[in-house]
């Protein structure tokens, strides 16, 4: 056998395996977007496509739509694909300072910052 004849069986392996393995990661990925769809309920923390994060207000099985709290009292509705992942609340960013005096303390506190003065 020569090498031209192993070319095109070569050939076409190197092409074949990565387009098998990209649609296998791509079907996971559909899965595992779908598998989140499902799962949400009302009170879940989401991000949209968009960026927007809101709260789950309902779920509307019969029309594929969602009900988003984006603030207080204000519900809006979405198709459920526009959900992009749920997000999971950081207490140290949801966290409100309650005394002002506290944070002006803190920073009087702290040691100044001495900067040389250009002569």
């Amino acid at each position: 056998m020569d090498l031209s004849s192993l070319m095109f069986p070569l050939l076409l392996v190197l092409l074949a395996v990565p387009l098998f393995l990209s649609a296998r990661k791509q079907k996971r990925a559909v899965a595992e977007q779908q598998a989140l769809l499902n799962s949400l309920e009302p009170g879940d923390r989401v991000m949209t496509t968009s960026g927007l994060y809101a709260t789950v207000a309902d779920v509307n099985d019969d029309d594929n739509t969602i009900d988003l709290e984006i603030a207080d009292g204000v519900v809006t509705t979405w198709l459920r694909q526009a959900i992009r992942e749920k997000v999971v609340a950081d207490t140290e960013t949801d966290a409100v300072v309650d005394d002002v005096d506290d944070v002006v303390d803190e920073t009087v506190d702290a040691e100044p910052v001495q900067q040389e003065s250009k002569k």
